[in-house]
């Protein structure tokens, strides 16, 4: 059985952590199944939006699988896990330079690695028993997959401090309160609402979908002057495109609009 599972259906691609019995921590197996995974995402035309969630009602992923580490003697190199995770770019995840909107679906645990991992995705939906942690110094190590630098960015500072310095976890209503996560639902679900809003999105010109992604991770750290600059070459490049006739044509005749990604 594969440690990631990986099927799209229509225009939604989803990964899914395949470790229940550890946790879905991840090893060597799995990083390189998740490397394989994520280049079949980018490199299908077709697959518009991913979700990755775990297998199981207890964790989406408890992170990098410390027992794997424990053997290897090492937390960087070839670490197993931390192979991965440094692939590329440090804390890419392999989502480096990837415009295609990301939606982590957090069902249980989301620990350590996992966090990093749900941290550099687009949109965190969790169930109701989803906790959410950075415990690496509890470990004697420390978050090395951008928990440092992505956390602080996106939740009050004092909260990723507390996170980070403490090592304990918090709850899904706490994670839905400073930010970290957009909605929490039952974990029956979880899935259910994750796959709606992906096709939602999905529905709309991919090309323009990309871009509004784009001009938003390039500009998030520019100055906003730099950053309408690059919102401004991305948009006139969208408007050459076939999309952008179909979708004013569309509405003028009162239609739903076929969008082809060109």
């Amino acid at each position: 059985m594969s440690t990631v599972l990986y099927e799209r259906s229509g225009h939604v691609a989803t990964m899914t952590l395949n470790r229940p019995q550890a946790l879905n921590a991840i090893n060597r197996e799995m990083a390189a199944r998740l490397a394989e995974c994520w280049q079949i995402f980018r490199k299908d035309a077709n697959a518009r939006v991913a979700i990755i969630t775990g297998s199981g009602e207890r964790a989406f992923s408890a992170g990098a699988d410390l027992k794997e580490m424990a053997e290897h003697g090492t937390m960087v190199a070839g670490g197993g896990a931390a192979d991965f995770l440094e692939r590329a770019e440090p804390g890419s995840f392999g989502l480096s330079n990837l415009y295609k909107p990301v939606i982590a679906a957090v069902n249980g645990h989301c620990l350590a690695g996992a966090l990093e991992m749900a941290l550099a995705c687009d949109i965190r939906i969790c169930s109701e028993n989803a906790s959410f942690g950075l415990p690496e110094v509890s470990r004697g190590i420390m978050p090395l997959a951008g928990g440092s630098q992505r956390l602080p960015r996106l939740v009050p500072f004092s909260m990723a401090m507390q996170m980070m310095l403490s090592g304990k976890p918090i709850d899904a209503t706490e994670a839905l309160r400073t930010g970290l996560v957009n909605s929490v639902v039952p974990l029956a679900d979880l899935l259910t609402v994750a796959r709606q809003l992906a096709e939602t999105i999905a529905a709309n010109a991919p090309l323009a979908v990309k871009a509004t992604k784009e001009a938003a991770v390039r500009g998030v750290d520019l100055p906003l002057s730099e950053g309408l600059r690059v919102e401004n070459l991305l948009a006139r490049v969208v408007e050459g495109t076939e999309d952008s006739k179909e979708g004013p044509r569309a509405f003028a005749e009162r239609r739903a609009p076929h969008y082809q990604g060109r």
